[in-house]
């Protein structure tokens, strides 16, 4: 099946599982499996299964999770590192884990925060907290996040990885409709060496890379 990836617009993608009438395909250049678009939901589809989230600030488990990036991300951060939020759903609540830090924080939502005023500064760190993975255009946003980070800045991703073609077939990951784009180590790689950017990986689910 030939369908561009949307993270590296390589055309040699193919057929990497099927299951009910969802297709995913990998990239051979990138290694991202994705989603093709026309099977994405629409935005109006899409807001409603994030509206049924109950992530709230004041719930410590909730709190817990966001801390397998907070942790090792606020452990390289500058004091009074300026950061923005990418993807802060209905309840932030990681923007204000980092205030509480002495951090300043700005956030933004397509659906919740859809202020574009935020592109029109630098940060010193980018988040995106279970973000990427809703993605249908994520080297267009990729390209945007780290043209407004800082030399020398981090982009800190919560996002669970792909690990083999077995796994994938039995992952509950992959069967939320929002979730279109999924990302392996290999993957990450790859956009470190593209847009110039150092990984680490602190967490199964977590990867730093700092702008060179």
């Amino acid at each position: 099946m030939m369908q561009t990836c949307p993270l590296c617009a390589s055309p040699d993608t193919g057929v990497y599982h099927r299951e009910n009438e969802r297709i995913y395909l990998r990239c051979g250049h990138c290694t991202l499996v994705f989603v093709p678009a026309g099977q994405h939901l629409s935005a109006a589809e899409e807001k409603a299964v994030y509206d049924c989230h109950e992530n709230r600030p004041d719930d410590p488990g909730y709190r817990r999770f966001l801390g397998r990036l907070f942790t090792p991300l606020v452990a390289r951060l500058p004091p009074a590192a300026q950061g923005l939020d990418f993807g802060s759903g209905p309840g932030p609540t990681l923007s204000l884990m980092f205030e509480e830090a002495g951090h300043r924080m700005t956030i933004f939502d397509p659906f919740y925060a859809p202020d574009e005023t935020v592109w029109q500064g630098r940060y010193d760190f980018i988040t995106a907290t279970e973000v990427v993975e809703h993605l249908a255009a994520p080297g267009r946003e990729f390209e945007r996040l780290v043209a407004h980070l800082k030399p020398g800045g981090w982009l800190g991703l919560m996002t669970k990885r792909v690990r083999s073609r077995e796994a994938f077939a039995g992952w509950h990951y992959i069967r939320d409709p929002t979730h279109v784009a999924f990302f392996s180590e290999s993957t990450f790689r790859w956009l470190g060496k593209r847009f110039g950017l150092h990984p680490c990986f602190p967490a199964d689910d977590v990867v730093l890379l700092q702008k060179g």
